[in-house]
């Protein structure tokens, strides 16, 4: 019978040195480079490190779900790092950078309404992830929020941050279908309406009285 290893310890930020941190860019996003050193699986310490990383900071998404409907809001815009790809225009869910002075939640219901028009009822939390820890910062709380879909529609967006955004709804399968197809490519939007399709028989019974809990 093969043994099994033994639990490892887990290493912390006390098992890592920074050495030095300098900014080496600053624009909308500002560029990092770091020294450090970190102790090693096998014991001791590694050599100096030197990585650059994207400073993004906090950010959170949401999908926004119409239990009565059964329908998903989502919106499209063009987005830089797509912008020579096949399709710069990306189809997502609604998303922004968390400030200081407004909590994650706060974040999430104000961005649904820029983006998309829509008040959110009730909140569900999905997970929290990096998308490219290997050099960037960016952590991601993905969440799932009752909405109206009946009035969700138009083109919205803050001309101060020169956003062209259209709304769309689509049923859940539809939107599950466009992640299957590769239509969707955003990671946050195809967490999100993977979890949905795994969950969305438990949010349906649990908000069935609508976005805000009451019967349209």
């Amino acid at each position: 019978m093969q043994q099994r290893d033994k639990p490892q310890i887990q290493f912390s930020t006390e098992d890592v040195n920074v050495l030095s941190k300098e900014t080496v860019f600053k624009g909308f996003f500002q560029m990092v480079k770091y020294r450090f050193e970190h102790r090693l699986f096998k014991g001791g310490w590694s050599r100096p490190v030197d990585r650059e990383m994207l400073e993004r900071g906090h950010a959170a998404a949401l999908l926004p779900y119409d239990p009565q409907s059964d329908d998903v809001v989502l919106i499209e815009q063009i987005r830089v790092g797509a912008l020579e790809h096949a399709q710069p225009w990306q189809i997502e869910i609604v998303a922004g950078i968390v400030d200081k002075e407004e909590s994650v939640e706060q974040l999430v219901r104000r961005e649904a309404m820029e983006e998309a028009g829509v008040e959110v009822g009730q909140i569900a939390p999905i997970t929290s992830y990096y998308p490219s820890a290997g050099g960037c910062s960016e952590k991601i709380d993905v969440f799932v929020g009752s909405v109206d879909a009946t009035t969700a529609a138009g083109i919205h967006g803050l001309s101060s941050e020169n956003e062209d955004i259209r709304v769309m709804v689509v049923s859940r399968e539809q939107a599950y279908q466009m992640v299957l197809d590769g239509k969707i490519e955003n990671g946050a939007s195809i967490i999100a309406l993977q979890w949905l399709q795994l969950n969305y028989l438990t949010l349906k019974k649990d908000w069935q009285g609508g976005s805000d809990g009451q019967t349209r």
